[in-house]
């Protein structure tokens, strides 16, 4: 099932209420400029995190409760054409390493 991503109205809060959207944004906008200079192909990325989650992320409640999502980072880096793996699909990437384009 495709995940869409709107990176404008994505919000990342700390546990304390605190928003640093902003800080993940930039990490985010870093992450694919340093990928695209050094011709980053395959990213292997943790899944769960608001800033790499390509399968799952965590509701934002702070109970550990995970739903579908993508997060900042993973979504940015997918979108420039990046082939992004979680690292529940190394045997994936390992495959997709393989396979001549």
């Amino acid at each position: 099932m495709a995940r869409t991503f709107c990176l404008e109205q994505h919000v990342v809060f700390e546990i304390t209420g605190g928003d640093v959207t902003a800080a993940f944004r930039e990490a985010a906008q870093n992450a694919l400029r340093l990928a695209q200079e050094t011709g980053c192909t395959h990213a292997l990325l943790i899944d769960g995190s608001p800033s790499c989650g390509s399968g799952f992320i965590y509701d934002g409640s702070f109970s550990g409760t995970p739903r579908d999502g993508i997060g900042v980072t993973a979504a940015l880096l997918k979108r420039a054409g990046i082939q992004v793996f979680s690292d529940r699909e190394i045997d994936r990437l390992v495959e997709s390493l393989a396979t001549p384009v």
